[in-house]
């Protein structure tokens, strides 16, 4: 326990605060950002963050700040004092039990500074000789080291020593007076291995920006199917867990899957895991934000649900078990398909490359735009389109998966393969 931590720890007890938790974290960050592909800025900075959360006579208050000094602090105990003494009394609001200490760490504490420059140098060049047209906007390259330091009026102690490096890019394409949309990309790393275009999905997207120089608009309205990429798999998929699995679903009771668990919700052929602890992924976790030691879950079993998202807050609401890990670091199982086959057997529809749109109703009900996508028609990719829009039904969507896909992608934090399902409307000129 640090010397600012112990300070908060013998104030709060002072004040005779029912329970507590507070987190300190220090963070190193190194970054390299460039704009087009010119350099713009290298800096290191060096940041403190405190976070206080109480519960006394069943009420809650939390409070941030990023100064550690013995007077800010002792000011921020006041006011989280008064705060919780004007909120809404909840006999479920609760901290985490008694856990062995612990020290958990990954990652190097150091950036590789020459390596990134050489990489990022490397990638602007590549970028220019292979896709002339594509014109990068912003692109940050950095390396986190965070040292965070968890205790709570239960004697939990843990301890998180990570390093990593963390890539992105923002960028379209120009050809005299056509221009693409904005697309992104980027991936994290332990450790720096390999050209920084060979990572995720950054080869296959600028290749793609370039397409969409040429994208046409599909005609009239039709219900067809979808392969959605692991890039628009990410955001359905947070979709997905928020609206049917996550605290407020269940709290209000509007969950769609309320019911099931230990029933099957979605095609046999998918099994979803949680892995933040997994070697699969290097950017992943070790402590949840209420104060629990993150485990590896497994959320939907070849088609079963088998876990909510459940906080301990939200577990206690519902009286429902709450998940061992806070989420994300999500890794969908491969299928037995190559993507070449899955296009082949798609008799009309699109490759589903990137979704613009709020959150789905809480049935699951959806509809936004599809950007970056194709048409396909009769085993064939046809041609790049223009923004389209798609809806159906999340729920649905999970049910009606035809095939998954047996090459995946890596994003460092996550591992997505191709999902072609059925059943999406969608809708051109």
């Amino acid at each position: 326990m640090t010397d600012t931590l112990k300070y908060c720890y013998t104030s709060l007890k002072k004040a005779n605060i029912d329970k507590f938790q507070c987190s300190l974290t220090k963070n190193t960050l190194y970054e390299m950002n460039m704009e087009g592909n010119d350099f713009s800025l290298i800096r290191t900075t060096i940041d403190n963050k405190l976070n206080i959360t109480i519960i006394k006579d069943m009420r809650k208050a939390d409070i941030s700040l990023n100064q550690i000094d013995i007077g800010i602090i002792d000011d921020a105990i006041n006011t989280v004092i008064e705060l919780s003494n004007t909120s809404q009394q909840d006999p479920d609001y609760d901290i985490s039990p008694k856990q062995e200490p612990q020290q958990f760490s990954c990652g190097s504490a150091k950036p590789a500074t020459e390596r990134m420059y050489s990489l990022l140098k490397e990638f602007s060049k590549q970028v220019t000789a292979l896709f002339p047209k594509v014109m990068l906007a912003e692109t940050v390259f950095s390396h986190n080291h965070s040292i965070t330091n968890f205790i709570n009026s239960n004697s939990v102690d843990f301890t998180t020593n990570k390093g990593i490096y963390r890539f992105s890019t923002l960028f379209s394409s120009k050809d005299s007076d056509k221009t693409s949309s904005f697309n992104y990309s980027g991936f994290s790393l332990k450790e720096l291995k390999g050209e920084i275009l060979n990572q995720g999905s950054l080869n296959n997207l600028l290749n793609q920006s370039v397409e969409h120089l040429q994208a046409q608009t599909i005609q009239g309205k039709f219900t067809g199917d979808v392969i959605i990429t692991p890039d628009c798999l990410d955001d359905l998929l947070y979709s997905y867990i928020a609206t049917f699995l996550g605290d407020r679903a269940l709290i209000t009771g509007l969950s769609v899957f309320k019911d099931k668990i230990n029933h099957l919700i979605a095609n046999p052929k998918l099994t979803i895991h949680s892995k933040p602890l997994s070697p699969e992924i290097d950017d992943g976790y070790f402590v949840t934000a209420d104060g629990f030691a993150a485990e590896d879950i497994t959320i939907i079993d070849k088609g079963v649900l088998k876990s909510f998202m459940l906080s301990l807050y939200g577990a206690n609401k519902t009286k429902l078990e709450r998940a061992k890990n806070a989420g994300g670091n999500w890794v969908i199982e491969p299928g037995d398909k190559s993507y070449n086959d899955i296009i082949r057997s798609v008799k009309k529809g699109i490759l589903f490359a990137r979704y613009s749109g709020g959150m789905p109703s809480a049935n699951g009900d959806f509809s936004g735009i599809a950007k970056n996508s194709y048409y396909i028609e009769d085993g064939e990719i046809k041609y790049p389109v223009a923004e389209v829009m798609v809806s159906g039904n999340l729920a649905e969507l999970f049910k009606n998966i035809i095939e998954i896909s047996k090459e995946r992608i890596c994003f460092g934090s996550s591992i997505f393969p191709y999902i072609h399902s059925s059943g999406v409307t969608i809708s051109g000129k």
